[in-house]
């Protein structure tokens, strides 16, 4: 039950505008709420970020009255907490604050003072005969952003996901990052949660769909009608077309929590010799997690580790700090073959590269990237894949000459707004950027005469230090302005195309990242000469 409770230590509400301030709530253990100021109103919301707590008193406030986290991107509205940007799902509350007598006060319920969040406001009163019915093809982070988007803005239409992967939508970054394979603290929602909105899971594997008569096939045999359709079937690991690797068990790829539940048995207690092959951020990401028990070497073709997205100094400095934890590396040779185990010849035993070089194994994991999972769409006549069998949209996610269908997420090639992006075709394998294109899909469908809003790609990666990304190369970069040491774990880079900045990443330098990322979306970031001569990002106001 709400009632009223005292802001410690506080006598008057006097932030300047564009001004936030954490204030414990006394009465309330371990209850803070954020004030904010903006546009000369101030407001008091939870104090931490929904997605993994983070205090929101060191995110990024914006002149449009967003607040965005400063470890993951995640972004509320102050004046209402509810989500605009992923990883957050669940909305920040919203309390009463007024100042009387030389004290300032807030309203709201203990409990969700505490908790620092409200669930969102879903509304839906079943489906009935007639109504439309939106199929999503895929139960990953796009299928969730687009569910919890259409039932937050009212649609009350039939919703169906058809998922082969056994579970609900799960924080797929924790499986490379930590190994995780505990469906309770992976799972977004529970079964109670979809029901509860009247959504329909399909736990199976659509094998077709019929565009002309609207049905999405399944290999069970079920013929499943849409009005509209989402197809987000992400990304397919992939694997080396090298001798052994498709032969030899303790071979594995990282994909999915079947993947790392039999990473993770097969490296047992501890002591285990393993070999990386791909120095991308998964593969990065998994060294990082069990180097600390295990003798870890990471094989690649590319000079030094993640060298297309982050270039090659930035690349070597993240190779020294992974170096010092005991990885090892051999960069900038070929993979020549997969050898047998001499004590069970079924499984690995070595990985042979091309130089000569043996590197002893015990399991090799695969971190090679992905493809788009679109193999059920491969033989269909009337949808014409990409080369590299993706699905070409509009800036809606509308796939191309097709009415009411949309691709999000690692399948989907669309054009991008952001800085550097000139509207060219581009596709982003990042979680996030699924759900936030889940939720824009969910927008468009219920107002589809509704812009687009732009936001700025972000992703993040454990690689011994957390690393924090945003905007996209995609179109290319031709240079990069570096302050800090990357082999130190406190940089930043500001990546550039001619005098545009198109992408940021950092380590150390928290709220830089998010900071940049609004600078981005409300085209303000200081060009690259402005970079070079020592502007201060963090002192323009977003």
């Amino acid at each position: 039950m709400a009632q009223e409770f005292r802001l410690k230590d506080l006598t008057s509400l006097s932030l300047s505008p564009g001004s936030k301030q954490e204030v414990e709530v006394e009465g309330v253990e371990g209850g803070k709420v954020l004030l904010v100021n903006t546009g000369g109103k101030i407001q008091a919301i939870g104090a931490r970020c929904t997605h993994y707590g983070a205090p929101l008193a060191k995110g990024v406030i914006s002149s449009d009255g967003r607040v965005k986290c400063a470890w993951h991107g995640a972004c509320f509205n102050i004046s209402t907490g509810d989500v605009e940007e992923a990883p957050a799902l669940d909305a920040l509350p919203v309390f009463k604050v007024v100042e009387r007598d030389g004290a300032v006060y807030v309203t709201g319920d203990e409990s969700t003072i505490k908790s620092s969040r409200r669930k969102p406001n879903l509304s839906c009163s079943g489906a009935s005969p007639g109504d439309e019915k939106v199929v999503i093809v895929g139960g990953g982070s796009g299928a969730l952003g687009a569910i919890e988007g259409l039932r937050e803005k009212g649609f009350n239409g039939g919703i169906a996901v058809i998922s082969n992967e056994g579970y609900y939508p799960i924080d797929r970054p924790k499986l490379s990052k930590a190994l995780m394979t505990d469906l309770s603290k992976l799972q977004w929602r529970d079964k109670g949660w979809f029901d509860g909105i009247n959504v329909e899971w399909v736990d199976g594997e659509a094998t077709g769909v019929n565009f002309g008569d609207r049905k999405v096939t399944t290999k069970a045999g079920q013929n499943i009608s849409y009005t509209k359709l989402i197809l987000a079937t992400g990304g397919t690991a992939r694997t080396l077309p090298v001798n052994g690797f498709r032969l030899l068990g303790n071979i594995f790829t990282l994909r999915n929590v079947h993947d790392v539940k039999a990473i993770v048995d097969a490296i047992g207690e501890k002591g285990k010799k393993i070999v990386i092959v791909g120095a991308s951020f998964i593969g990065m990401e998994v060294a990082n997690a069990t180097c600390k028990d295990n003798t870890v070497t990471i094989a690649d073709m590319t000079k030094v580790p993640l060298e297309r997205v982050l270039g090659e100094k930035v690349g070597a400095g993240i190779q020294k700090a992974v170096e010092a934890k005991g990885v090892k590396f051999h960069m900038g040779g070929g993979i020549e073959r997969a050898e047998p185990s001499t004590s069970d010849p079924s499984k690995v035993g070595a990985v042979v590269l091309s130089d000569g070089t043996r590197l002893e194994a015990d399991l090799v994991i695969l971190g090679v990237g992905v493809m788009p999972a679109t193999e059920y769409l491969r033989d269909n006549s009337v949808l014409r894949l990409e080369k590299d069998g993706s699905i070409l949209t509009d800036k809606n996610f509308q796939v191309s000459g097709l009415k009411d269908v949309y691709a999000i997420g690692d399948i989907a090639t669309h054009p991008y707004a952001g800085p550097g992006g000139d509207g060219k075709q581009v596709r982003i394998e990042h979680w996030i950027v699924a759900q936030n294109s889940g939720r824009h899909v969910a927008n468009h469908i219920v107002n589809p005469s509704q812009p687009r809003p732009l936001d700025i790609p972000i992703f993040w990666s454990a690689l011994g230090a957390q690393m924090r990304y945003c905007g996209n190369t995609g179109n290319g970069w031709d240079d990069v302005v570096i302050d800090g040491d990357p082999a130190e774990a406190k940089f930043v880079a500001y990546y550039t195309k001619g005098e545009t900045v198109v992408a940021v990443a950092t380590m150390g330098r928290d709220p830089l990242m998010s900071q940049s990322a609004e600078l981005m979306r409300l085209d303000k970031m200081p060009s690259k000469k402005h970079i070079q001569d020592g502007v201060d990002v963090m002192s323009i106001a977003a």
